[in-house]
This record gives structure tokens, C-alpha cells and sequence, in this order.
């Protein structure tokens, strides 16, 4: 039975008993946080919330970090996870958070599959964007150094984002997240997650060279993945960095292969030498963003639902790949809390955009922690019932009551 003959097949069924989408582990949840709301930043089509953290011992024409939670969660929830504003105080950057609303995505997810938020200067890409320039006017971001991450769903958000503003960026990441462009609908980004076809590399660098009329040079990127991921297929991993080394003109095989705390690291760098795409899998882990400690012990973040420990700090290396964690060589300035005039954008409002059905971010029951080592244990292959898999993500979707 073809996917669409199963969601209209399913689409018919009841709701599953006790199914309740992300279950307790990924309701919203209270907690302390440095992340500070700003409600005025001007057009807001995509209604989405921003948060913001700027650290007292701020750089001169300081870097900004944008960062992307998951389905089910919030800015500051993922903060604490992930670790970013303890970083940002760390190496005096500046950091944006913004936050989907339970009103546009009942599952908090972004809307990546939707066209109305994935297009240039429309939906929830615009509201980001503008955030940006509030973030820029206020705290005199440096413009080449701009940056943005996020995982799943944020992920995903954050190939768009730097799919359709690529002169704003300079780098961005991506963790457990999907190619842009590969879906335009619920069922689309669903056939994604569990199946990520493959596609041509012409056709997934197309799908980016046509997002704006941006020609060069193009943002770097880093790439995540656990190898155990059952949420979003890790076979995304590899067209995310297919659709960037054509973007990039780059070959497809890794001019160096590492293993940086136990696990495989591929890179690609351009004429000049610098590194321009990078690709970590993490090797029996789940769907979630990588955890651990770095060299010196310290560690970014604390284990959660979607953030694994797994002896590697994703976000560390990942704000190392942006060039952030170099040692402070010039005077820092105490950041001020009066804002100023926001930098402008674009010259017209977009409407803001319709609901779009949300997708939920988990499809299988709760992962547990990679087991990290020398030998890790390869992990266990379950049967998985389709029927339920896709009757599970339909409810999520809101496609089934």
C-alpha cells in the first residue's frame, strides 16, 4: 500500500488510546532561565515569541547566535539543555532564541514543511529575520558574524533560514534536522523523516540557489546526527550535506575523516583551505542534541528530553566550528539594556501567515542515552509496526482526530 493510501486509510481511524502526542517528557516546563523577552521587533507574520540573552562582559562588535528549539519544547527549556547562554557568557556573544507558539503548532514545532513560513520574507522566516535586525540594532551585532543552529524541527528551520537569508549568515548547524525544500506538506515531511529519499545533488543545491537571488559566497555548515536517531531518518544527515557541497561546489567524498571524542568527523574545505562543511555521527545515539564535556571538563547544558548525554558537547564544537571560543584578546564592553533603532529589513510588513498542521517530533517512544566508549553497543534493531508509526504521526499532525 502506497503512503497515501495509508493516510487516507488512517485518517479514517480513531484516535489511539493514550496517545498524547509528546507524552509528560515533552510538555513545556518552568524553569529559570537568563533569556530576557523582547515583544517589539517590528512585523511579526510568522507570531512567534523572541527571546534574547546578552552577557554583561560583551565583545566589541560582538557575534550573534540564533538558536532553534525542538518540537515540545521552549527557548528557555532548550537553552538549559543545550547550553548556549552559559557559552555566550563564556565567549561574550550575543544570543537570539526565538519561540514557536502553541496557537501556530500545538506541539511548539516550526513550521518547516509549511511554504507559507519557509519562504523568503514571509511566515515564521521573516519574523526570525526580523528578531535578527532587532538583535543588530540594539547591541551592534557584527554582520559577518551572524550564525544559527537548532535541532529537529529547528534544524530543519535553520537549513531554511539559511536557505532563504544566506548573506546574513556566515555559518550555520544543523542537528537530527531535514534538507530545505524536501516538503511542502504534512504527509511530504513525514515521508522525510522516515524514509529521506535520495535525491540528486544538483536537485537538492537547486532547491536552495532558487530560495533567493543570493550567488556567493554561501554560509558553512555543520552537520549532526545520531546514528539511532528513529524520529528523523539519519539518511537526512547525508542530503543535508550533499545539498551544501553542490551549493558549495565541492565534491562529494570528505577530503579528511577524524574522530573527535570517539566519533567520526568528516570535513570539506574550499580553495583557500578553510573548513566550509562538516559531518558528526554520533555513533548509537538517539534523537536529540549530543551532551558532554569538553577538554577541560566543563560542560554546556544538562540532560534532558532531546538532549543526550553522550560524551561529546555538540553545541561547544559547534560555537568552535563558528569561531567563537577563541581566547578574549580585545576590551570587552558592558552590554546596554536601553535599545536602539532596530536595523531595517525588508520595506513591507508580510501578512502574518495561517496556521499550518503541526508535525509531532517523535514518532517511536522515548530514546535512551547513547552508551559512549571505545566499544560502543550497536543498538538494537526493533520491528516496527508502519501502520502505527504513520497512524502516530497523523494524530500528531492534527490529520486524524
Amino acid at each position: 500500500m502506497s503512503l497515501a493510501k495509508n493516510i487516507d486509510f488512517l485518517r479514517r481511524l480513531p484516535k489511539l488510546n493514550g496517545f498524547n502526542g509528546l507524552g509528560a517528557y515533552g510538555a513545556h516546563q518552568r524553569v529559570r532561565t537568563p533569556l530576557i523577552e523582547v515583544r517589539d521587533f517590528g512585523p511579526n507574520p510568522g507570531a512567534l515569541r523572541m527571546f534574547a540573552f546578552v552577557p554583561e562582559q560583551l565583545r566589541r562588535a560582538p557575534a550573534l547566535v540564533v538558536v532553534l528549539h525542538g518540537c515540545g519544547q521552549t527557548a528557555a527549556g532548550y537553552d538549559l539543555g543545550a547550553g548556549w547562554s552559559t557559552l555566550a557568557k563564556r565567549y561574550g556573544f550575543a544570543l537570539l532564541m526565538p519561540e514557536q507558539q502553541p496557537s501556530n503548532n500545538a506541539h511548539a514545532c516550526f513550521n518547516w514543511f509549511n511554504p507559507e513560513d519557509t519562504a523568503r520574507d514571509r511566515g515564521e522566516a521573516h519574523s526570525i529575520r526580523q528578531m535578527i535586525a532587532r538583535m543588530a540594532g540594539d547591541h551592534k551585532i557584527d554582520p559577518r558574524r551572524i550564525y544559527v543552529t537548532g535541532l529537529s524541527a529547528g534544524g530543519a528551520m535553520t537549513t531554511v533560514m539559511l536557505a532563504t537569508y544566506p548573506e546574513v549568515f556566515a555559518a550555520g548547524a544543523v542537528i537530527a534536522g531535514l534538507p530545505f525544500g524536501i516538503a511542502s506538506n504534512v504527509p511530504e515531511a513525514l515521508n522525510g523523516m522516515l524514509q529521506s529519499r535520495s535525491r540528486p545533488a544538483s536537485e537538492l543545491g537547486d532547491l536552495v540557489r532558487k530560495a533567493s537571488k543570493h550567488r556567493g559566497p554561501w554560509p558553512k555548515l555543520s552537520v549532526w546526527h545520531g546514528s539511532a536517531d528513529r524520529t528523523v531518518n539519519p539518511a537526512n544527515a547525508d542530503e543535508i550535506v550533499k545539498q551544501w557541497l553542490d551549493v558549495h561546489g565541492l565534491p562529494p567524498a570528505p577530503m579528511s575523516k577524524a574522530d573527535v571524542d570517539g566519533y567520526p568527523r568528516e570535513v570539506w574545505w574550499n580553495a583557500e583551505g578553510e573548513t566550509v562543511v562538516e559531518s558528526y555521527t554520533i555513533t548509537d545515539m538517539a534523537h536529540g542534541t549530543p551532551l558532554g564535556a569538553v577538554d577541560n571538563d566543563e560542560q554546556y547544558g544538562e540532560q534532558g528530553a532531546f538532549v543526550i548525554e553522550a560524551g561529546i558537547s555538540s553545541s561547544y564544537h559547534i560555537a568552535k566550528f563558528f569561531g567563537l571560543t577563541g581566547r578574549v584578546r580585545e576590551p570587552v564592553v558592558v552590554a546596554t539594556a536601553t535599545p536602539q533603532q532596530a536595523a531595517k529589513t525588508v520595506p513591507i510588513a508580510v501578512p502574518a501567515s495561517a496556521p499550518a498542521p503541526e508535525l509531532a517530533a517523535t514518532l517511536w517512544p522515548r530514546p535512551t542515552p547513547a552508551r559512549h566508549g571505545k566499544n560502543p553497543r550497536p543498538p538494537r534493531r526493533a520491528g516496527i509496526d508502519v501502520g502505527a508509526v504513520i497512524t502516530r504521526a497523523l494524530t500528531a499532525a492534527g490529520l486524524m482526530k
